[in-house]
C-alpha cells in the first residue's frame, strides 16, 4: 500500500525502439535501389532514360531497310546495271546485323558476360558491325564514282537503250549502255538522284555501325585510357613509400 503500482503486461527490455534502431545514417540497402553492380549495369544500359545500344540497333534496321529498298529500285531502272551500283547487298547485311543486335539487346544483353553464348553473341555482333561499316563505306564509294561519271556523261537513246559517253577527243572512247531504257532522263535524272541518296544513306549507316562497335567495346572494357589508371596507381604507390 502506498507504493505506485506498475502497469501490468509484458515489459519492454532495454534498448532503443525498433524505429530508432536504424538511425538516419543507416547504410543498408534501401527499397528501389539495388546493389552497386546492378546500378552500374542499369546505368550502362541506359542513356537519358533510353537504352542506347537498342536505339543503335533500331537505327541499323531502319537504314538497312532503306538501303535495300533503294537498291532494288535502282536495279529496276536498267537490267544492265552492275551489282556494285545497286547496293542492296549492303542493306541486307546491315539488316542482319540489326536483327542480331535486337535479339541480343532485348533478350540476353548483359554488360558482363556470364556465359559463353552471351560472349559469342556480343563478339559476333561486334564483328558484323565492323564488317557492315566496311561494306557501307565501299557501297558509298561505288555510288560516288558512278555519280561523278554521270555528271560528265553525254547520253543519247539508240535501239531501246541509253548510250552514254565521256567527253573525249578519241573516237574509240568507251560507251556505257543502259539497256531497256527508252528515256535517258531516267539515267541522268532519277538514277543520279538515287546514287546521291545511296551515298548519304550508306555513310550514315557506316557511322551507326562504327558507333555500335564503340558502344560494345565501351561496355566491355569501360575505360580506354589504361595509361591514366596506371599513372594514378604509380603515383599513389610513390606517395605511400614517401610516408
Amino acid at each position: 500500500m502506498g507504493k505506485d503500482e506498475q502497469p501490468r503486461g509484458p515489459r519492454r527490455q532495454g534498448g532503443p525502439p525498433a524505429a530508432d534502431a536504424a538511425g538516419p545514417d543507416d547504410m543498408g540497402p534501401k527499397e528501389g535501389q539495388g546493389g552497386p553492380a546492378q546500378r552500374g549495369e542499369a546505368a550502362a544500359r541506359t542513356c537519358g532514360g533510353c537504352r542506347f545500344p537498342l536505339l543503335l540497333a533500331l537505327l541499323q534496321l531502319a537504314l538497312g531497310v532503306a538501303v535495300t529498298v533503294l537498291g532494288f529500285l535502282m536495279a529496276s531502272v536498267s537490267p544492265s546495271l552492275p551489282v556494285r551500283d545497286t547496293p542492296f547487298w549492303a542493306g541486307i547485311l546491315v539488316c542482319s546485323v540489326a536483327y542480331l543486335g535486337l535479339f541480343m539487346l532485348c533478350v540476353s544483353y548483359q554488360v558482363d558476360e556470364r556465359t559463353c553464348i552471351q560472349f559469342a553473341i556480343k563478339l559476333l555482333y561486334f564483328l558484323l558491325s565492323a564488317l557492315g561499316l566496311m561494306v557501307c563505306v565501299l557501297a558509298a564509294a561505288f555510288a560516288a564514282y558512278h555519280y561523278s561519271q554521270l555528271t560528265q556523261f553525254t547520253c543519247g537513246t539508240a535501239l531501246d537503250s541509253c548510250q552514254c559517253k565521256l567527253p573525249s577527243l578519241e573516237p574509240l572512247s568507251r560507251t556505257f549502255v543502259y539497256r531497256d531504257v527508252t528515256d535517258c532522263a531516267s539515267i541522268t535524272g532519277t538514277f543520279k538522284l538515287f546514287l546521291l541518296i545511296q551515298m548519304i544513306l550508306n555513310l550514315v549507316c557506316g557511322l551507326v555501325c562504327l558507333l555500335a562497335c564503340f558502344v560494345m567495346w565501351k561496355h566491355r572494357y569501360q575505360v580506354f585510357y589504361v595509361g591514366d589508371r596506371m599513372w594514378s596507381l604509380t603515383t599513389s604507390e610513390g606517395q605511400q613509400q614517401k610516408v
